[in-house]
């Protein structure tokens, strides 16, 4: 039996580089994913993450970067675990860019399935969001998980 991978992909109507940049950049992706930062997505540095939604602080390894074509990190992906997030771009003609992410790898177990179920909605949302900003100026994240912070 193989372990489970979260594999997402979505088509950015936007250059490489500036979707490199959507990504790499905390002020760009405070736009459209996290709402703070400790710094620029660079090889061999760490960051930490904040959501919005969660009151957590998410630390981020930064292992690889090859601009404009990938960012390869570290991250608590799962509760005590450690799990790679890979993001591949590719120009494409008209000045599109494919983005490809992948994070993993766990096992096929309960604590697996709930990651992969968790993790798989976070990064389809990433690359809408991404494209929402990209494209359109828009911040589809903003207020859309409010519910998970206000009390019932």
């Amino acid at each position: 039996m193989k372990d489970l991978e979260i594999k997402a992909a979505l088509q950015i109507g936007k250059p490489i580089d500036e979707v490199f940049e959507a990504i790499a950049d905390p002020e760009k992706m405070s736009n459209y994913f996290i709402s703070e930062s400790t710094g620029r997505l660079e090889e061999g540095k760490s960051v930490t993450w904040k959501f919005p939604e969660f009151d957590m602080k998410f630390p981020v390894h930064v292992k690889k970067i090859v601009k404009p074509q990938q960012i390869l990190l570290e991250w608590e992906g799962a509760p005590e675990k450690t799990l790679q997030v890979d993001f591949k771009l590719e120009a494409l003609a008209h000045n599109k860019t494919l983005v490809n992410i992948t994070e993993g790898k766990m096992p096929i177990n309960q604590e697996g399935l709930e990651w992969y179920g968790r993790n798989s909605g976070g990064w389809a949302n990433f690359l809408a969001c991404l494209k929402a900003y990209l494209e359109f100026g828009i911040n589809l994240r903003k207020g859309g998980f409010d519910f998970m912070k206000e009390p019932k």
